[in-house]
């Protein structure tokens, strides 16, 4: 078993305080190692019941259906009560990625391509870089 540390990280430098989740197979493609953290994220942010959402992307309904990656949203009452449907979750999380809105690395290497499979090991960390959109670019 792996346990996995999620990290996020800007280009202004900030970095969050990583978490980690265990997960069973040494070996998974890039894109399920995202839908299994914004899983946890969704998990986690229904069980505290409500409040604001920090997760890999914004909910689209919590801010008018962007889904930019970011540190935190808002999930108001457009959400259904506060319910966030995980399998939406993830395909903004995989749709930010492919418009290159962060960057993974694992270890000190980047990945690329969502069905390259990564190795896990006991202390593997995926740093989620997100990028910062340039004034006037």
């Amino acid at each position: 078993m792996a346990r996995v540390t999620f990290v996020d990280e800007t280009t202004s430098g900030s970095r969050t305080d990583g978490w980690g989740l265990d997960i069973a197979e040494e070996r998974l493609a890039l894109r399920e190692v995202i839908r299994r953290r914004v899983f946890q994220e969704v998990a986690e942010f229904h069980a505290r019941g409500a409040g604001e959402y920090r997760g890999l992307v914004r909910p689209a309904s919590g801010n008018g259906g962007t889904d930019r990656a970011s540190g935190a949203g808002r999930t108001g009452g457009a959400t259904g009560g506060g319910r966030m449907d995980p399998e939406a979750q993830c395909a903004l999380a995989l749709a930010a990625f492919e418009r290159n809105g962060f960057l993974i690395l694992v270890g000190d290497r980047q990945v690329e391509d969502l069905d390259e499979e990564i190795e896990l090991r006991l202390d593997t960390e995926v740093t989620f870089l997100k990028l910062v959109p340039l004034v006037g670019g």
